[in-house]
């Protein structure tokens, strides 16, 4: 693959918009970050779609189908081989793509990175890291795992630290990632076992800063550069996030253009306000990444539009640009990180 211009597969069937606001999302990628966009799906729905008359130098890559929402995601990866995202993971494997954005059913991305990409090598559970915004203007936080693993070992939540302190690193830009592990208090000895457990490995690991504990308070605080936990845990904090974003933009909608002096201070405040959206809207952050497997792959929410969509390529793109990988597998390299009971690494 050429290392100045990125090529993104795109799920253009994954998600509750698909295909119309995939493929905007993906032509403003192309436009405005010079990616070449593969948009993957049944060429009769893409097509048709508003600014037709833009896909003429876009390549459209036929797939038949998709992975629906109700399917547990490795029968239905398995029964159905030309799937979309099934086809867009291939393009990656055979070098034709160098990463995956999909707003599909996330299960099913994260069984098709797995089954068609593989893992890292010393990692033995991928996690889906999301960035979410924190009290500090321009000091985002990563919260890994947030929904790839419901059930986890101490060691996994070591790999995680390590995958989320590279990924803070190099593409956050933070010189020297603070990592917390998730809990219901700041003592050591607090928590359940999985938490006094991985406390103890994250203490000892000196490839990591691990500063403590981090409650439910301090995740947003900007203390913390790197929060770990399991992918239950996670992805509650998650969706929780999501909505009081949600609630603090519709209360600025309700309550600022109250009367006359209100509509004025609004019109003053217009570009403060979109800074205050970009902070605290989900959208804008575009989704999380799937850290672990031999693929740069982006899990975006299925109710994502069009600059949802154009931040999940960015994404990519910038894990692309900045080795993300690479730099994972080199920090993992003689470094004992196997577990010996792996069990079922695809589960719905």
């Amino acid at each position: 693959m050429g290392a100045t211009r990125a090529r993104i597969a795109i799920d253009a069937m994954g998600g509750d918009y698909a295909p119309t606001e995939i493929v905007a999302g993906a032509l403003r990628a192309r436009e405005e970050l010079g990616v070449e966009v593969l948009l993957v799906g049944d060429p009769q729905q893409i097509k048709p779609v508003p600014h037709q008359n833009r896909l003429d130098q876009i390549a459209i890559i036929p797939a038949e189908g998709t992975v629906e929402m109700h399917e547990e995601p490795l029968s239905a990866i398995k029964r159905k081989p030309k799937a979309s995202i099934n086809v867009a993971m291939d393009l990656v494997k055979q070098k034709q793509a160098d990463a995956v954005v999909s707003a599909g059913h996330s299960g099913a991305a994260m069984a098709a990175a797995l089954l068609r990409l593989g893992r890292l090598r010393g990692i033995d559970r991928p996690a889906i890291g999301a960035v979410l915004p924190t009290m500090i203007a321009s000091k985002p936080v990563l919260i890994l795992d947030v929904g790839a693993n419901v059930d986890c070992r101490p060691k996994f939540l070591e790999q995680f630290a390590l995958m989320g302190t590279v990924y803070s690193q190099y593409v956050l830009g933070i010189t020297a990632p603070k990592v917390g592990l998730l809990n219901i208090g700041e003592e050591e000895s607090k928590g359940n076992d999985l938490a006094v457990r991985t406390y103890q490995l994250l203490k000892e690991n000196k490839q990591i800063s691990f500063i403590g504990n981090a409650e439910g308070r301090d995740v947003l605080s900007g203390r913390f550069d790197v929060i770990v936990c399991d992918g239950f845990a996670g992805n509650v904090l998650l969706k929780f996030a999501e909505a009081v974003g949600e609630v603090a933009i519709q209360i600025l909608r309700e309550e600022l253009p109250q009367g006359l002096h209100g509509h004025i201070g609004t019109a003053l405040l217009k570009s403060n306000l979109k800074r205050i959206k970009q902070r605290i809207d989900h959208a804008e952050h575009g989704g999380g990444l799937l850290l672990g497997v031999a693929g740069v792959c982006i899990i975006s929410h299925g109710s994502s539009q069009a600059p949802s969509i154009f931040n999940a390529i960015r994404l990519a793109k910038e894990a692309i640009d900045n080795r993300v990988l690479e730099r994972i597998q080199s920090q993992n390299r003689g470094v004992n990180l196997e577990v010996k009971d792996q069990g079922s690494e695809v589960r719905g």
